[in-house]
């Protein structure tokens, strides 16, 4: 078996694990066999004092696919 790794940023308004779940879900449109995810880092962005928007630095690591013409 070999695994592919992408490093993905994800962002939400809410939290840092809404940021990461919209990362793999927006990737699991195109990349099949997801079979983990390392979280890198999280930020945020801030105005006027209050958190706005957070955003999630992962690596989505996935099975590649053996059966694919070469």
């Amino acid at each position: 078996m070999t695994v592919k790794i992408l490093e993905l940023v994800g962002e939400s308004s809410n939290n840092w694990q809404e940021a990461a779940e919209n990362a793999v879900k927006d990737a699991s449109k195109t990349v099949r066999n997801i079979t983990g995810v390392e979280v890198l880092n999280n930020t945020a962005s801030v105005r006027a004092g209050k958190i706005i928007g957070y955003k999630t630095n992962i690596k989505v690591a996935f099975k590649v696919d053996e059966t694919a013409e070469r």
